[in-house]
């Protein structure tokens, strides 16, 4: 198993230092099939394939601001969950932005998503630098007490054909040696097919947190690559970017399910799309040895969608 001194030299005691809009370039690096036309009713000719048997999930970041534009992007999710049918979400960071007393998580999370929280999805949390102190204690947010962690689920959508699914949670808000040391053996423990992981600071950046992504990227891209990670998730940035693949890795950054900086994107060689008018989230579904996603603005367009293969290295 690799040690990664050097890595680990840079990391140790990190704390992440962490208007246009981003329009969908013509090129898409191979692996991925884009398409960006708008849609406006969910579940009408849908990106998404809805198969039996499939991994579906929602993906939020910078969810938890408590105000009239985060429990109206919660009612559009809740109205895509009528017709795709997601059974879990990822929460990317920043869940609530707050001191962290009952009443905080009530009217952050539990009243915006109680529809969701109703119909039985669960939720899964990373940590942000705005989350109050002892999230990982919250039962809601499924991390068990623990700041990082790891869950999977299985895809039965191919009949004879099972795919394994590995969820990998990164603190990137404390990402010291050793964590770096636990996602390497986490990581390389797996035989899952796919391997996602989703966590706070992106990697890559077409935003203002630049230097930030740069510090991260150090100390988990090496990691990622050596074992074989399919897509990273991360918010931070107050917008959506889907990066074109960096070394065999899709990156999206979910940065705008309540918070938004309209105007804050700024396309660069890293843009394959993007889109900051609005706040959004996104639905993903893995079926076999495809993942299809759609990111949806606040008011229920699809501003991206495509498809991309597990291992398209």
């Amino acid at each position: 198993m690799m040690r990664r001194a050097a890595a680990l030299a840079l990391v140790a005691g990190l704390t992440a230092a962490c208007g246009q809009q981003g329009r969908p370039t013509s090129e898409d690096r191979a692996g991925v099939e884009a398409s960006h036309a708008p849609e406006s009713t969910p579940g009408e000719t849908s990106p998404l394939p809805n198969v039996a048997g499939s991994i579906r999930f929602a993906v939020l970041g910078d969810a938890g601001r408590g105000d009239r534009r985060q429990y109206e992007t919660a009612a559009t999710l809740a109205a895509w969950h009528a017709t795709f049918p997601f059974d879990f979400v990822l929460m990317l960071g920043d869940n609530i932005y707050a001191a962290g007393a009952p009443g905080d998580y009530a009217q952050r999370f539990e009243r915006p998503y109680q529809p969701l929280l109703a119909a039985g999805v669960t939720f899964h949390a990373a940590l942000g630098n705005h989350d109050p102190p002892g999230q990982e204690h919250y039962p809601l947010f499924n991390m068990g007490g623990h700041r990082y962690y790891t869950f999977e689920r299985t895809d039965a959508s191919v009949p004879l054909r099972a795919s394994d699914v590995l969820f990998i949670a990164i603190d990137t808000v404390a990402l010291t040696g050793e964590q770096l040391h636990w996602i390497d053996e986490a990581l390389a423990e797996s035989d899952a097919d796919w391997k996602i992981a989703f966590f706070h600071h992106p990697l890559y950046t077409s935003g203002r947190y630049q230097f930030g992504a740069s510090r991260v990227r150090s100390a988990l891209e090496p990691l990622f690559v050596e074992h074989g990670v399919d897509v990273g998730l991360s918010g931070h940035e107050h917008f959506y970017e889907r990066v074109r693949p960096q070394r065999g890795i899709h990156y999206f950054t979910s940065g705008a399910a309540g918070a938004l900086r309209q105007g804050d994107l700024r396309p660069s060689q890293w843009t394959a799309a993007g889109f900051d008018d609005d706040t959004h989230f996104l639905l993903m579904e893995i079926s076999g040895d495809v993942l299809y996603f759609a990111a949806v603005s606040g008011t229920g367009e699809v501003v991206d969608s495509g498809r991309l293969a597990a291992g398209a290295r």
